[in-house]
């Protein structure tokens, strides 16, 4: 009877040991897509923009290899703060195979933390992408990011106030800065409008001004502060101080009012990124009474009128899965033309891949822009951009910027402000 009993509890334990590997095999499985090998998370913020390109993107991938990719939606900031934490505890644990980083961040995160991401150089060829996108997402020669999204600027202006003014398109084409404001006090005389809407504690239009002449805040290495010296910031300060002077600005406070002041018809013009275009075409009564003009640019040498301000590229990190990353972004962002042809209908998102810009997507005419082939026009531009190195620090200088601004906008001596400005960032960022 013994025996049974043995024999009858073996069995039961057999049942269950096998009940417990079909568990553990079903739960790695990683589902209907394929095994757990085959699973990629991409980490990106922005669900009508960056994940909605994402998403298309897993469409279109038609690569040798099984992948089953899994995007996730974090805040920017959440994933600035989630990276930081996760690779300088020195652990990739819970980090995703491919994220998405503001090209001003980029270079921060690749010297700081130089093993924890994927060389891509031999997935993509860097010449097919815009040069200036290439110089925010290599380093020492290697390519570790696959550019995405462009932000080159252009100067949005109202057709309408224009004409008022006694000004055409034409007028505004390839201008400088000093033009601009000279043109500007013309259209408050004569329409009553400012020319443009800043909000005093956000230099995106100062970091627009300086890439117009290839410098940033820091030197070509990236880390040492370049303020005191620097030709190109001190006219943009001057110009920034010149815009203010001559009573051709509505102030804002954020993004809300940014949007508002242009909507309701309260400037005359809005030089930023190209994506906002779709927050113009939301005042639908302002159809055809749009352009959009290539940016102004500084006087200083070498100056052109293109520029720049945000966009972002995708990275691989250096764990298990690595190579389907790259190979799904190869496969896609990196290669695929039509792909590009359907960011921009259906998105709106200006790739910086350059074997599309040709394609019929970006010919079509905008009949909000009155029938500007305006994806055409940017695209161009893109071509113009100068590259600069953002370096580690661009929000850090920021910050000291904003304060010594506002001393020079209250009569500080310049040349006393950009030498303050200086020994601050040395001293911040050693």
């Amino acid at each position: 009877m013994k025996k049974w009993w043995s024999l009858i509890a073996l069995i039961f334990c057999l049942v269950v040991l096998a009940a417990c590997n079909s568990g553990e095999e079903k739960a790695s499985s990683g589902g209907e897509s394929g095994s757990k090998d085959d699973a990629i998370t991409v980490w990106a913020w922005d669900p009508k923009f960056n994940i909605a390109a994402l998403e298309k993107a897993k469409e279109y991938y038609d690569g040798e290899s099984e992948i089953n990719v899994k995007v996730i939606e974090n805040a920017q900031d959440d994933i600035i703060q989630k990276l930081n934490t996760g690779l300088s505890s020195g652990t990739m644990k819970g980090m995703p195979n491919i994220v998405l980083i503001e090209d001003y961040r980029a270079q921060s995160f690749l010297k700081s933390y130089p093993d924890a991401f994927f060389e891509i150089s031999d997935y993509i060829n860097k010449d097919d992408f815009a040069p200036y996108k290439i110089a925010t997402t290599s380093m020492d020669g290697k390519q570790y990011g696959l550019p995405f999204d462009s932000g080159v600027t252009g100067l949005y202006v109202r057709t309408d106030y224009l004409e008022q003014a006694g000004y055409t398109v034409e007028d505004l084409t390839n201008i400088t800065w000093e033009k601009y404001i000279e043109i500007g006090k013309v259209v408050k005389e004569k329409t009553g409008k400012d020319m443009l809407t800043l909000d005093p504690s956000n230099l995106g239009e100062l970091r627009i001004m300086i890439q117009t002449a290839g410098v940033w805040y820091v030197k070509e290495d990236g880390t040492t502060p370049y303020i005191e010296d620097n030709e190109a910031l001190k006219q943009a300060f001057q110009i920034y101080k010149g815009l203010m002077d001559a009573n051709i600005v509505k102030i804002n406070s954020d993004w809300s009012q940014f949007v508002a002041a242009f909507n309701s018809g309260d400037v005359a013009s809005i030089p930023t990124g190209n994506w906002i275009t779709p927050s113009v075409k939301a005042e639908a009564s302002q159809s055809g009474k749009w352009a959009i003009v290539p940016t102004p640019k500084l006087s200083v040498g070498g100056s052109v009128n293109a520029s720049n301000l945000g966009g972002s590229s995708f990275y691989v990190l250096n764990i298990d899965g690595k190579e389907k990353a790259a190979e799904f972004l190869a496969n896609t962002f990196g290669s695929n033309k039509q792909f590009y042809q359907d960011l921009v209908t259906d998105i709106g998102a200006i790739g910086t891949y350059l074997p599309a810009a040709g394609g019929d997507a970006y010919n079509q005419p905008d009949e909000f822009f009155g029938r500007q082939k305006i994806i055409s026009d940017f695209s161009t531009w893109t071509d113009s951009i100068k590259g600069v190195n953002y370096g580690m620090h661009t929000y850090a200088i920021d910050d000291i910027l904003s304060v010594e601004m506002q001393n020079y906008l209250d009569g500080k001596d310049l040349d006393t402000v950009l030498k303050d400005a200086q020994a601050q960032a040395e001293a911040q960022i050693k």
